[in-house]
């Protein structure tokens, strides 16, 4: 007998600071065949399973979505997923911090809407980033959730499969599992809660110990995504599991184990002002310095426009410093137009959000990179002593790679800039030292002074004299299940 697996999903973070709006073109759309091959979905293949593509869009995150962006996504997704009934399980590979414009819980509706084309008996998993946020209308349309258990996220793959391999398994087995969690009022950013450091890396540990209990499927501990200004903000401990007392057992463990280190928690690296960082740069012995400049990180819904750490470099006439880069197409334009071995004038910085600050300086045109569409080009420049790559689109640098393009050894240079929160995992083992800059920007480390109008309260750290006891709940399909 062979089994039906539709697959698809939308994965994106949207920081509600931000005033630019994600539109179609900001995502990477796979359909087909090309979903099916695609490096995170490879694993989909497994004897008496048809997967059936439906459509999964991937963006960089950003600002929140335009409405017609996430319409258009929806109803696509939705007539390919009508189109391929009968089904035996939908697979979701979700991020679960997307906002879009006028839409508070936009992966409540999405999934709720899958739920209503697949019908009430149908098993749906879903796999989630940790720093997504859940709330009680999304645990009520999923039988299967799984998240990553990394931050940096080296296990994208690995939470993936967890998932499928679960749904895979209620189809073959008959077993009905369901999910509960148990919201937790902390909401800290990712900065602070790497599972590289403590205590993030042991309560992280102790999730493969909950999922070896009897009844207990999958074990889970939500970050959230503290820079959107929206209700379900919230910590929390999800759970896939048989049984109902064990269910949540566990996501009450779960959830007290990270109410009870919520002060723990601290930045990993080195951590200051731009200038104090700037200036343990300035004497530094060793290198390569690798700077990261954590407001306008692009990979945590930052900008990526801003040239205040540009600015101070050039200021402080840095000798050696290599950045990574700043998202400003008009500049990238001039520099084309200009050619290699140009010195023009240019303004860079603020292309794409009016309030990011700007330089205006004299920059040599080192090299273009021009892979055939003009959103893609990049350009490499010389200002001074420093070294700066520009981005036609929004687009971290966080890999070896992105540098070796333009042949920059990042091992080589003595100050490397990122726009970027905790490094990478490519270039966390070359930082001598590693500095994380508390610089400003639609994600401000600072979370305390975040516009905070419409997240819950009380929610610490915003609120900081309260008390919590965890209560989990079921999903209401399980809860209703005898």
């Amino acid at each position: 007998m062979t089994f039906r697996i539709a697959v698809g999903g939308i994965h994106t973070e949207c920081s509600t600071s931000s005033p630019v709006l994600m539109q179609p073109e900001d995502f990477r759309v796979l359909r087909g065949a090309d979903l099916l091959g695609a490096e995170y979905f490879n694993f989909l293949d497994a004897d008496g399973v048809e997967h059936l593509p439906l459509l999964h869009a991937r963006a960089v995150p950003g600002g929140p979505l335009a409405r017609h962006t996430y319409e258009a996504f929806k109803a696509e997704f939705l007539d390919l997923l009508r189109a391929s009934l009968p089904l035996d399980g939908l697979y979701l590979a979700m991020h679960g911090a997307m906002n879009v414009e006028g839409m508070d819980d936009a992966e409540g509706d999405w999934i709720s809407a899958a739920r209503e084309v697949v019908g009430p008996d149908l098993p749906i998993a879903a796999s989630y980033d940790l720093h997504g946020n859940v709330t009680q209308r999304i645990v009520d349309q999923l039988d299967i959730f799984a998240a990553y258990r990394t931050a940096p996220h080296i296990d994208v793959r690995d939470t993936m499969i967890r998932a499928w391999s679960m749904l895979v398994k209620t189809i073959r087995t008959g077993e009905k599992p369901g999910v509960a969690w148990a919201p937790v009022p902390v909401l800290l950013p990712g900065e602070r809660t790497s599972t590289e450091d403590a205590p993030a890396d042991g309560l992280y540990a102790k999730l493969p110990e909950h999922d070896k209990a009897p009844g207990i499927w999958d074990a889970n501990l939500m970050v959230g995504y503290v820079w959107a200004d929206e209700p379900r903000g919230t910590a929390c401990a999800v759970v896939t599991a048989t049984d109902k007392t064990a269910a949540k057992q566990a996501a009450e463990a779960i959830a007290m184990s990270y109410w009870n280190a919520r002060e723990a928690f601290r930045f990993g690296p080195v951590t200051a002002p731009l200038a104090e960082v700037l200036d343990i740069a300035d004497k530094a012995e060793t290198q390569p310095i690798i700077l990261a400049d954590s407001g306008d990180n692009p990979t945590g819904g930052g900008v990526g426009d801003r040239a205040d750490v540009l600015k101070a470099l050039i200021e402080r006439q840095f000798d050696g410093a290599v950045i990574g880069g700043i998202t400003d197409r008009p500049a990238v334009e001039a520099c084309f137009a200009a050619g290699v071995g140009a010195v023009l004038s240019l303004k860079i910085g603020g292309s794409l959000d009016p309030n990011s600050p700007s330089v205006e300086t004299e920059a040599e045109v080192l090299s273009l990179d021009d892979p055939g569409n003009a959103a893609e080009r990049q350009a490499v420049v010389k200002i001074g002593d420093i070294t700066l790559i520009l981005a036609a689109r929004r687009r971290p640098y966080h890999n070896i790679a992105d540098f070796t393009r333009h042949g920059i050894d990042p091992a080589s240079v003595r100050l490397l800039v990122v726009k970027s929160g905790y490094l990478s995992p490519e270039l966390s083992p070359l930082a001598n030292p590693s500095l994380m800059a508390l610089t400003d920007g639609v994600i401000n480390q600072d979370i305390e002074r975040l516009s905070n109008n419409r997240r819950s309260q009380p929610s610490y750290p915003f609120q900081k004299d309260f008390e919590y006891q965890a209560d989990a709940k079921l999903s209401s399909r399980w809860a209703d299940r005898a």
